[in-house]
């Protein structure tokens, strides 16, 4: 099981297929697992695709907090450091987009191109979820795992996936108890979330990028991805129907699209 090190802290990393590196960044509580509908995805499609577990999170080490984007960030290019990837494709879903987007402007030279799915620029170009979205995440992290993932169905899946492809979602719970979060960890990724803001430096970004938004989803409304979109040079806008926060999910048309969209890149 292969690790990355980065200021003492080990990172899990894995990778599938062969071909251009796709490193892959999940969001808040998640980790590679998450990843489990995208992989065999991309790696069909000709990529090599690098996953792995935040610091916090899964199979890597979960230090104390507090944790900020730009931390994260730098773990995410260990990981390109680990695998010996010069330059990669970028794709960050939620928090792992708030990592994308600081991991462009951090590191400019080790990017090719980025996806940006269901993420926010945060500060003045974010808008956030509702209150009462907001303080059920915060009581999130005191749940039992269990508990936590089944009751956050609601925020994560578009209301036609959960009237009809129930499967779907009980297929994704099995791979987020694989490896449940902890309470501090989970508080700890959250407010690095919380105050993540790239908005006045995206137009430094210059790497082809395209911004992946569900059109229901509640954790982070739509308007992010505009104006995520337009607050980055020459960004590509897609959005999805009847698609929440965890999109692939709802919609795994959505993966072909990616996969597609990097194959152009």
């Amino acid at each position: 099981m292969p690790f990355a090190e980065r200021d003492g802290v080990r990172l899990h990393w894995e990778q599938d297929g062969s071909g251009d590196p796709v490193l892959l960044i999940m969001g808040l509580g998640m980790n590679a697992t998450g990843w489990w509908r995208t992989i065999p995805v991309l790696a069909e499609a000709g990529f090599r695709v690098l996953a792995f577990d935040n610091r916090g999170v899964g199979r890597s080490d979960r230090p104390a907090g507090p944790y900020s984007v730009p931390m994260l960030a730098d773990d995410a290019v260990a990981i390109l450091d680990a695998a010996g990837v010069e330059h990669a494709h970028v794709y960050g879903i939620s928090l792992g987009g708030m990592i994308a987007q600081e991991v462009v402007l951090r590191h400019a030279a080790r990017v090719r191109a980025l996806v940006l799915g269901a993420t926010t620029a945060g500060g003045a170009l974010g808008v956030p979820a509702s209150e009462e979205t907001l303080a059920f995440f915060r009581r999130r992290g005191q749940m039992p795992a269990e508990e936590a993932v089944w009751a956050s169905v609601p925020y994560n899946y578009s209301a036609r996936t959960r009237r009809e492809h129930g499967d779907r979602i009980a297929e994704d719970i099995v791979q987020r108890l694989r490896y449940p979060i902890e309470p501090a960890p989970y508080l700890a990724q959250l407010e690095a979330a919380l105050g993540h803001d790239a908005g006045a430096r995206l137009g430094q970004v210059e790497q082809p990028t395209l911004v992946v938004h569900g059109e229901a989803d509640v954790m982070l409304p739509p308007v992010n991805g505009e104006r995520l979109a337009r607050a980055i040079p020459g960004a590509e806008h897609r959005t999805w129907p009847d698609t929440a926060h965890l999109y692939f999910t709802d919609e795994p048309e959505v993966d072909r699209h990616v996969a597609q969209w990097l194959r152009t890149r």
